[in-house]
């Protein structure tokens, strides 16, 4: 190994805080806005919009089957994109506005029929789905080209993945507070003028993440064709492993979240208890602090099945906590800790993957590989994982704003524990086929390093 590998290998040039916060602040406002929606909007559809849970269920299958399959086009455009600002960076400039935008019409809330209401719920919703990947791809997209160091990568997407979680946290806990204030009675009004200030703060945020962030690794590439991106993905099994597993996280995530308000409220009889869950999900935070020390124990593949593992075990929990608020908040909590771990642990590894590919092809398509790793595995697995519930709960005979039947408490019961368990434990498995491609991402970099710096020589 030359020197100048062996000094590449080494380089352990540290991110400045003020620009791990501007990254953290594109996931702030991701989830801000997203999360809002994947947290409520079954609610929001059947019980103020006035749809019924078929047609809600629907549209949440109709629109992530549609627009996932975007988070490929947009890799393309992404590894087609060169400018002055980078590669991926541009697009927190360029897709604020209609991310916003798309987002507040979604709770806007128009007087219309009963169908009209099915299609204005079905395009906005497709085209926010569609703005939220060309905002979110690039996010991921970014970090292989924010440094070449592994653990700056882990650090980097590690307090990403904290402020994703403040986003989170925000919405979760005081959306319906936030509602109920600016509404009063009138809960479209409320929906709506709550959609306008989440919309203007994550507009705020992907402002500051686009003048703040800064690229590296792009001034020498060159726009690939969408042919060769597509080659980057062959023979890069670590890759089609972590996209599967990955959905499959989103798939059990979509499910425990989507139906909180819906237990809360007529299994518990107390549906402000919603926002106290919601809160307790920033117990991820603790999951997410816990990375960069399990990785120095433990392989990244298992710290995520560890991860999978524990949130399976606080939704198994969850059936069991009966009437009891407190032991419910206890086995959401140790959910939450294990979502935190399985949640953040893909996105640092993409970018493991987008060098295995780069290794085992020749091509580097961090965007599609990125795209289909992050935005498609979160659209395909949250989409599904909210109509889910919704086939589970109009099978067992759900109706909006009545005491529900003993069977329709039954399916909100399954659906909120032992359906997100299942996901999780799936997910977990198919990870441990990872473990074996892990064991070579040492000779990958340094294979990858002697052949840039023989280029550069």
């Amino acid at each position: 190994m030359t020197s100048k590998v062996a000094d590449a290998l080494k380089s352990t040039e540290r991110i400045p805080f003020h620009r791990l916060l501007s990254y953290a602040s594109t996931d702030a406002a991701g989830n801000l806005l997203y999360c809002t929606v994947t947290t409520f909007i079954l609610y929001y559809y059947t019980d103020v919009f006035g749809l019924t849970v078929a047609a809600a269920g629907t549209i949440l299958l109709a629109a992530r089957i549609l627009d996932a399959f975007d988070a490929p086009v947009w890799g393309f455009i992404i590894d087609h994109t060169h400018t002055r600002w980078g590669q991926s960076r541009p697009y927190f400039l360029w897709m604020a506005f209609p991310f916003a935008i798309l987002f507040v019409l979604m709770f806007w809330s128009p007087q219309l029929s009963t169908s009209g209401k099915f299609w204005w719920a079905l395009v906005t919703y497709l085209l926010f789905g569609i703005s939220y990947t060309g905002m979110s791809t690039p996010i991921t997209a970014i970090l292989p080209n924010l440094s070449n160091d592994s653990d700056q990568r882990i650090r980097l997407n590690s307090t990403r993945m904290i402020g994703g979680n403040l986003g989170y946290f925000i919405t979760a806990t005081f959306t319906l507070g936030i509602v109920a204030s600016l509404g009063g009675h009138n809960a479209m009004a409320g929906w709506r003028y709550t959609a306008v200030v989440f919309a203007i703060a994550g507009f705020a945020l992907l402002l500051f993440a686009f003048f703040d962030t800064r690229e590296i690794n792009t001034t020498s590439q060159k726009s690939l064709p969408i042919i060769d991106s597509i080659k980057a993905a062959k023979s890069n099994w670590p890759w089609f492993i972590l996209v599967v597993v990955f959905v499959f996280y989103w798939l059990g995530n979509a499910s425990r979240t989507s139906v909180v308000v819906y237990y809360t409220q007529y299994n518990l009889g107390n549906k402000g208890f919603a926002s106290i869950l919601n809160a307790l999900v920033m117990f991820q935070v603790l999951g997410m602090i816990l990375i960069p020390f399990l990785v120095k124990k433990f392989k990244k593949s298992y710290v995520l099945i560890m991860g999978m593992a524990v949130a399976a075990l606080g939704q198994i929990v969850v059936s069991f906590t009966g009437h009891s608020l407190i032991a419910l908040a206890i086995a959401w909590s140790i959910g939450s800790i294990g979502t935190g771990i399985a949640v953040s642990m893909p996105f640092a590894m993409l970018s493991d993957t987008v060098d295995y590919g780069e290794w085992k092809n020749g091509i580097r398509a961090s965007g599609f590989l990125t795209a289909i790793g992050s935005s498609f595995a979160i659209k395909i697995g949250s989409g599904l994982g909210g109509w889910a519930p919704s086939v589970i709960l109009n099978h067992a005979g759900y109706k909006a704003g009545v005491a529900q039947s003993v069977a329709s408490l039954s399916a909100i019961k399954f659906s909120i524990s032992y359906l997100p368990a299942i996901f999780f434990i799936v997910g977990a498995v198919i990870m441990t086929f990872y473990v074996k491609y892990e064991n070579k991402e040492t000779k990958v970099r340094a294979d990858l390093t002697a052949r840039r710096g023989a280029v550069e020589d």
